[in-house]
């Protein structure tokens, strides 16, 4: 979940506008990505940055998006496209069918291993359970894990958002929690907001049976879609989750994602590519030879640590 910080905000329509950003500062609605509604007239919120924003509210850029099922554009600001990974969750028996045969496998693998899937309150026994996860190593795919080490109120503080619109499922191994994942409920859709397992119990397959269960849970409420994060994260193309996504039936889903420039250095920015970052102007396979080099040298830096 990584750490909390302090950010500049602006009160607008019930929603809290935050600027982050350092070369270029970045307006957007905090926690968009998880609203149950879109933002409204975006106008509203351009306004109260061009009449209020100073001082460390001052915002080169306005960032928002549309959230599905809506994929066209409906406004005339500059747009770009959100790569969404997405399934449909009509209908759970159609789902099921199209995954491949060894994912399938898996999810009842999971069972005849001893996993059992079910609902988890939000208690004590569940925020300790999450605890045992993140303490289980320092590093995740790859880098170190900023959830390392956390203290049993931060990881509860780190998942009390929207608890009025979600649930957690949990994977156990016996009394022992072996995974978990938490999905948001948004009108119409639902999207993951985090899904862990125990590297030790990774060959009873606890992932593929936790998001099985979540697209089972979404078919039951009639919801169109459940999301998953990012398909492509710019140009970074693959990557061992972009993997998992696309076996268990993840697709690519493009959302119209607006940005507005409020200076004429947010201008410049757009007008050159920089107002996304590195991983949507470096080539593929720089970002690929990246990300291998730092999951290298953590190897090399931790030699008695896992990855």
């Amino acid at each position: 979940m990584g750490h909390w910080t302090k950010v500049p905000s602006l009160r607008v329509n019930g929603q809290n506008l935050i600027v982050k950003g350092k070369w270029v500062k970045t307006a957007a609605v905090h926690d968009e990505d998880w609203l149950d509604t879109e933002i409204g007239d975006p106008e509203v919120y351009i306004q109260k940055l061009k009449t209020n924003g100073s001082g460390d509210l001052r915002a080169d850029l306005f960032t928002f998006t549309q959230k599905l099922p809506q994929t066209t554009p409906r406004f005339k600001y500059s747009q770009e496209w959100d790569s969404i990974a997405a399934t449909r969750t009509s209908n759970f028996k159609e789902w099921w069918e199209k995954l491949p045969q060894e994912t399938r496998k898996n999810v009842r693998r999971s069972a005849k291993r001893g996993i059992v899937i079910r609902s988890s309150s939000f208690d004590d026994a569940l925020i300790n359970g999450i605890m045992e996860i993140n303490n289980e190593s320092e590093f995740r795919q790859g880098k170190r894990s900023r959830d390392f080490g956390k203290t049993f109120d931060q990881v509860k503080r780190d998942h009390s958002a929207f608890l009025d619109r979600c649930d957690f499922i949990g994977a156990y191994s016996g009394d022992e929690l072996a995974g978990f994942l938490k999905i948001v409920y948004r009108g119409e859709i639902a999207s993951i907001l985090q899904l862990l397992v125990k590297a030790k119990h990774s060959d009873k397959r606890p992932a593929n049976a936790l998001f099985a269960r979540a697209v089972e849970l979404c078919s039951e409420k009639g919801l169109q879609y459940l999301t998953y994060g990012m398909y492509n994260y710019g140009n970074k193309h693959d990557s061992p989750i972009r993997q998992f996504k696309i076996r268990n039936g993840l697709e690519e889903v493009l959302v119209p994602r607006y940005y507005v420039p409020l200076t004429w250095w947010g201008a410049l920015c757009m007008k050159m590519r920089l107002h996304r970052g590195l991983l949507w102007v470096l080539p593929p396979g720089v970002i690929a030879g990246w990300f291998k080099a730092r999951s290298r040298w953590y190897e090399f830096s931790q030699p008695n640590k896992p990855v």
